[in-house]
């Protein structure tokens, strides 16, 4: 009926008409069905195909119906959905901002902070690149917390990587001062006692109650290490529970210095100045027959007499982050402090404590 230019077999066969898709469906006796054909006619031929489709009024035996819905133009339809995909792209995969140069030089100083990570003595103990060199060195848990010190600057750092601390860091600690600095966890206890056994540690950072070195941030891990006290103040809390304790001589180290000593006093009298750290609050204290409530960032709530700890606590409000006290602390006054939440507890002595919670540090004053 179209002329042999427009014969359906022979379009087909030419490929300007392609595959014809039928999809069917029948519901009461009623066939019908979507017909789909591709046509790379141009737009007159492919008008002139369509409205011979309408003219089909049988279908083999049955009479059929066939009606034209819509004609559409494959390359629009997908041009739009090219460009409606590019704008998603563009909107929610690529980063925000441009490429800024301080990030770049930050990245590269951070990659040579983590490249210099040195092994250490025979046991191959991860460590800054300062370590040999220093006469100072910080003991951490593991290889993380090494580069986390890198990152921010600090290079004498070594790692103990458990509990079975290598034989490496005991000479390193017998020949320099020795700083502790671990996590605040029950892991992190557990390598302090068997450090305080067997090496010989100065000094020990306490890192916040339940994180990780690894974790913190430079402004943390700055306060903690400036916050240090004398092992002698924590050595006592260690070694309560394991009978008697093996006495560690050294020489004092010329950066440790000696702890100066505080001449008591009559009666409490306000410092010149306002301590800055956990170790002038505990010098400040000694000796005094004074106590201490202090804030987190260690500055005094209040300071009372010694033997007026437990009223004082009744009337003070809001978090206590620890207690100084030129006094003995005793069970019932130590559960009182511990349901306060309070996170580190000095004292004069400890009499009659015998149930130490793990979740306060208690400290012994000079």
């Amino acid at each position: 009926m179209l002329g042999e230019d427009l014969d359906l077999r022979d379009l087909q066969r030419t490929g300007r008409v392609g595959r014809i898709d039928v999809q069917i469906t029948s519901k009461k006796g009623e066939t019908r069905g979507d017909i789909y054909i591709s046509s790379s006619l141009d737009r007159a031929e492919t008008a002139i195909l369509a409205a011979s489709l309408e003219t089909i009024d049988r279908v083999g035996p049955c009479v059929a119906r066939v009606a034209v819905e819509s004609i559409e133009d494959i390359r629009v339809t997908k041009r739009r959905r090219i460009v409606e995909r590019a704008k998603e792209l563009l909107l929610d995969h690529f980063d925000e901002g441009a490429i800024d140069s301080y990030i770049l030089l930050d990245e590269v100083r951070e990659a040579i902070r983590i490249e210099k990570i040195e092994a250490i003595g025979e046991d191959k103990v991860p460590g800054g690149p300062n370590v040999v060199d220093s006469d100072a060195i910080i003991i951490v848990e593991g290889r993380a917390d090494v580069i986390n010190l890198l990152k921010y600057g600090i290079k004498n750092a070594v790692a103990v990587e458990g509990t079975n601390v290598p034989e490496t860091i005991v000479d390193l600690s017998d020949k320099k001062t020795a700083t502790a600095f671990l996590d605040g966890d029950r892991g992190g206890e557990l390598i302090l006692r068997e450090l305080l056994q067997i090496a010989d540690i100065d000094f020990v950072a306490f890192s916040p109650r339940g994180k990780s070195v690894e974790d913190m941030a430079r402004k943390e891990i700055i306060k903690a290490l400036r916050n240090k006290i004398p092992v002698e103040y924590v050595r006592e809390q260690y070694y309560a529970e394991d009978g008697e304790r093996r006495p560690i001589a050294k020489a004092p180290s010329e950066n440790s210095g000696p702890v100066p000593a505080v001449e008591p006093a009559p009666s409490p009298e306000p410092a010149p100045k306002e301590p800055s750290s956990l170790r002038d609050h505990l010098e400040r204290v000694s000796g005094h027959m004074v106590a201490r409530f202090l804030s987190a960032d260690f500055s005094v709530l209040s300071e009372v007499r010694a033997d007026e700890i437990e009223h004082t606590l009744e009337g003070m409000s809001g978090q206590i982050a620890g207690v100084v006290a030129d006094t003995a602390v005793d069970q019932r006054l130590l559960d009182r402090l511990v349901g306060r939440g309070v996170e580190f507890v000095a004292a004069r002595d400890f009499s009659g404590v015998i149930k130490r919670p793990l979740s306060v540090r208690l400290m012994k004053l000079p």
